[in-house]
């Protein structure tokens, strides 16, 4: 072989391996085949208005931004959030359709019979948002000012102190019976239909106290008709620094607090997940949000896909424990 034919034989096989580079280079598949590339969804299982769909809208303006999409807020309230739940739980797997997920998901989880969905293996977590505390808090008349107050009094007198709540199985219902259940004392449960008939009567005298958020309950402290005596986080919290947290009255393992997360149903592919991850976290660190969060009330956090499943896990197995114990059914 002379050496011309040699070279024209050595740049034909390089060429050919070029193209061959190039094509396949080409024909390789994109992990988020083309996401987002329309609208996208976020459910709330709750009705316009309130923090819940004011928080889903936020998010939703910078998630467009982010994604270059617009992003619908959809309210499907009823069932105790359960209806707008299911929807995503049976939406495709494709990252179009979100949940805004609220604490009340983990409660439903052991305190509703025959979900229709799995709370932890129907979903593919995103990422939480955001956690806040409640507020133990009692009208001025009331004549406890700590939780060793209120232990002392129901000791004294069982079965006489009263407590209000939203309804049957919400949060402040479930922190009354886990003080009940963790101080072995007497006191009665009475429900309203919402949280603001609850705290009236807190205000007004005709309950002893009631667990509110702070959103709700902010403009009354700061007014004196209402009193905070504790907050339910494990640690004193930064809002309110000069009121002391239920564990610190002797219930170390005293610790609830509201919640507020992203996810998508179930075998949503994992590049998928990690994109919506990143645009959450990166809307979540604006510092218009941090504003408005701060101003409600609410931490901001920002988590992993799997610091939020075994965060709400934990949650479950919580709540399983105390409802358990308390023989609540929500049906």
């Amino acid at each position: 072989m002379n050496m011309k034919h040699g070279l024209t034989i050595g740049l034909a096989v390089l060429f050919s391996l070029g193209l061959v580079a190039r094509v396949s280079h080409a024909a390789a598949p994109d992990p988020l085949n083309g996401f987002p590339n329309k609208p996208i969804r976020i459910v709330v299982p709750f009705g316009p208005g309130g923090f819940n769909d004011a928080l889903a809208r936020a998010v939703a303006a910078k998630l467009s931004n982010a994604l270059s999409q617009p992003v619908i807020v959809d309210n499907r309230p009823g069932g105790g959030t359960v209806i707008g739940t299911n929807f995503v739980a049976k939406a495709p797997p494709d990252g179009y359709t979100l949940l805004q997920l609220p604490g009340a998901h983990a409660i439903n989880a052991v305190a509703v019979d025959k979900l229709p969905y799995d709370s932890l293996d129907s979903f593919s977590f995103i990422s939480m948002v955001a956690t806040s505390p409640f507020l133990l808090v009692a009208g001025p008349a009331f004549p406890a000012n700590s939780v060793p107050d209120i232990v002392r009094m129901a000791r004294e007198k069982p079965g006489t102190l009263s407590y209000s709540s939203s309804g049957t199985g919400g949060n402040a219902h479930l922190m009354g019976e886990m003080l009940k259940s963790m101080a072995k004392i007497d006191i009665l449960h009475v429900p309203y239909k919402g949280a603001g008939p609850a705290m009236n009567d807190a205000i007004g005298g005709q309950v002893d106290f009631t667990f509110a958020t702070y959103a709700g309950a902010s403009g009354s402290i700061k007014s004196g008709r209402l009193k905070a005596l504790a907050v339910t986080s494990k640690k004193r919290w930064a809002k309110l620094p000069q009121v002391p947290t239920v564990a610190e009255a002797g219930f170390p393992d005293y610790e609830a607090e509201g919640w507020w997360g992203y996810a998508a149903p179930a075998h949503t592919p994992r590049p998928i997940v990690d994109k919506l991850n990143e645009a959450i976290r990166k809307a979540l660190a604006s510092p218009d949000i941090q504003a408005y969060l701060t101003a409600e009330g609410v931490d901001t956090v920002g988590s992993t896909p799997e610091e939020f499943r075994s965060y709400l896990a934990n949650e479950i197995r919580t709540w399983r424990q105390l409802i358990s114990q308390a023989g609540i059914r929500l049906n």
